[in-house]
C-alpha cells in the first residue's frame, strides 16, 4: 500500500507510549505511579454522570446539530459571562469532538500547503502533527524560563517568516503550566495582527490555576481570535470527547460546514451530560478538586527541587511540572524508561514536547492523589541516592 508522504513526518505521542508500557507492567502485577498522562485521576463528577443517565433514559442518542445542541452553546456562553463578565453570542460557540477536533479544524481553516504556524517549543506534542497533516510547516520557536516558556510579541516579530500565517499559544500551557498575563496577551495579539496573521489561543486548562484570580482569556481583549477549550481537564470529562471553540462571527458558517463534514456532530450523550457541568453543585466539586491540585503542586515542586530537579518556572496552572534533569542524566528518555521499569514511576521525557533543550527535561503530572505523589518522591529518593 502506498502511503501519503505526510505520514512519514508524523511523530509518535511519547506520553501514550509510556502510558501503554505502564499499563503493561500493571497487567503483570506491578504498582505504577502514573505521572505521565495528562488526565485528572478523578471520576467524572456525579451530577454530570446523572445527567448522562437521564439523557439515555430520555432516548437522546441521535445526531445533534453539528455545532452543538443550542442549550449547551448557551451554557458555555453563560460560563464566560459568569467567569469573565463577557457577553458571548452563543452562535460563536462551536461544540467539537474534544479539543483535538477543534485544534484540527482551526488548522484546516487557516493553513494551505506550505504555510507556516508559529508554535512554542516546548509545547503540546500533537500541535505540529495537526500542521503536518495539511502539508504545512510547524515553525517551532525556542522558549525558556526567561520567556515564561511562552511566545511573546517580540518573539513573534523575530520569528515570523514570509510563509507564516498564524501563531498558536496555550495558557495555561502544557508542559510547563505557565500562564500568559492580560498585558502579554494584548502584546501577542498586536504582534500577530501587525503581520496580518491569525492568533489561536488554547485555553483548555482554564479553571485550573492557583493564584488569586483566574487566568485571563484573550476574549476579554478581542473577538478577533480563535479560542479552544475543553471539558476534559477542569471538568474532568476526558473520555467523553467534548470540547468547544469561540470564534469570530465571520468564520462561523465555514466552520459549521467543516463540522458537518468532518464529524457530523459531537456525541449526543456527552453534550447533554455537559449541561450539568455548569451547575452550582458540580462547580463546588470542581473547586474542591482545584484546591487539591494546588496542594499537590505545593508539595511536589519543592520535593523535586530537593532531589536535584531544576524547575525554571513553577507551574501557575494545569497539573504539570517541567523539570530540568541535566544534573541527573544526559538522556531524558533513558532516564524515564529507567524510572518506569526499575522504580514504578511513569513520567514523560522532554523529547515529547519539542526540540529546544528537550533531552534535559522531563514532565511530571501531579494527577495522582497526594499520598501517591509522596510515594513517588520516596521512590525517586531511593532511585537517586
Amino acid at each position: 500500500m502506498r502511503l501519503a508522504n505526510r505520514t512519514r513526518n508524523l511523530t509518535s505521542f511519547k506520553v501514550v507510549d509510556f502510558l501503554e508500557a505502564a499499563q503493561a507492567l500493571e497487567a503483570e502485577g506491578r504498582d505504577i505511579i502514573h505521572m505521565e498522562i495528562g488526565e485528572p485521576r478523578y471520576p467524572t463528577a456525579d451530577p454530570i454522570v446523572m445527567a448522562a443517565r437521564q439523557a439515555l433514559t430520555d432516548g437522546r442518542t441521535g445526531y445533534t446539530p453539528s455545532c452543538g445542541i443550542p442549550e449547551l452553546r448557551q451554557a458555555i456562553a453563560d460560563h464566560y459571562q459568569r467567569c469573565h463578565g463577557l457577553d458571548i453570542d452563543p452562535r460563536r460557540v462551536i461544540v467539537t469532538t474534544g479539543s483535538s477536533a477543534a485544534l484540527g479544524m482551526v488548522c484546516e481553516l487557516l493553513l494551505n500547503p506550505g504555510d507556516g504556524l508559529l508554535l512554542a517549543d516546548p509545547g503540546y506534542p500533537c500541535n505540529p502533527n495537526f500542521v503536518r497533516r495539511l502539508d504545512a510547516e510547524p515553525q517551532l520557536v525556542p522558549v525558556n524560563a526567561a520567556d515564561n516558556y511562552q511566545l511573546t510579541g517580540e518573539l513573534v516579530a523575530q520569528h515570523w517568516q514570509t510563509n507564516t500565517v498564524a501563531a498558536m499559544v496555550a495558557t495555561p500551557s502544557n508542559p510547563t503550566g505557565t500562564v500568559i498575563g492580560r498585558e502579554q496577551l494584548g502584546e501577542l495579539h498586536r504582534a500577530v495582527s501587525d503581520q496580518g496573521g491569525a492568533l489561536i489561543v488554547d485555553e483548555i486548562y482554564h479553571g485550573l490555576t492557583y493564584g488569586d484570580a483566574p487566568a485571563p482569556t484573550i476574549l476579554s481583549l478581542t473577538d478577533d481570535t480563535l479560542v479552544i477549550n475543553s471539558f476534559s481537564k477542569y471538568f474532568g470529562m476526558t473520555g467523553w470527547r467534548l470540547g468547544w471553540m469561540v470564534v469570530p462571527e465571520s468564520v462561523v458558517d465555514t466552520l459549521t460546514v467543516m463540522a458537518q463534514n468532518f464529524y457530523i456532530a459531537s456525541p449526543s450523550i456527552a453534550q447533554y451530560a455537559a449541561l450539568a457541568a455548569f451547575q452550582s453543585e458540580t462547580l463546588a466539586i470542581l473547586e474542591t478538586r482545584r484546591q487539591e491540585f494546588r496542594q499537590r503542586r505545593d508539595y511536589l515542586v519543592p520535593a523535586l527541587q530537593a532531589l536535584g530537579f531544576v524547575i525554571g518556572r513553577p507551574p501557575e496552572g494545569a497539573f504539570y511540572v517541567y523539570a530540568d534533569v541535566s544534573a541527573l542524566t544526559d538522556d531524558c528518555e533513558a532516564f524515564c524508561w529507567w524510572l518506569l521499569r526499575e522504580h514504578g514511576i511513569a513520567c514523560t521525557p522532554g523529547t515529547d514536547f519539542g526540540h529546544h533543550l528537550a533531552r534535559q527535561h522531563v514532565r511530571f503530572a501531579y494527577t495522582e492523589s497526594l499520598p501517591r505523589l509522596q510515594l513517588a518522591v520516596e521512590r525517586l529518593t531511593k532511585a537517586l541516592t
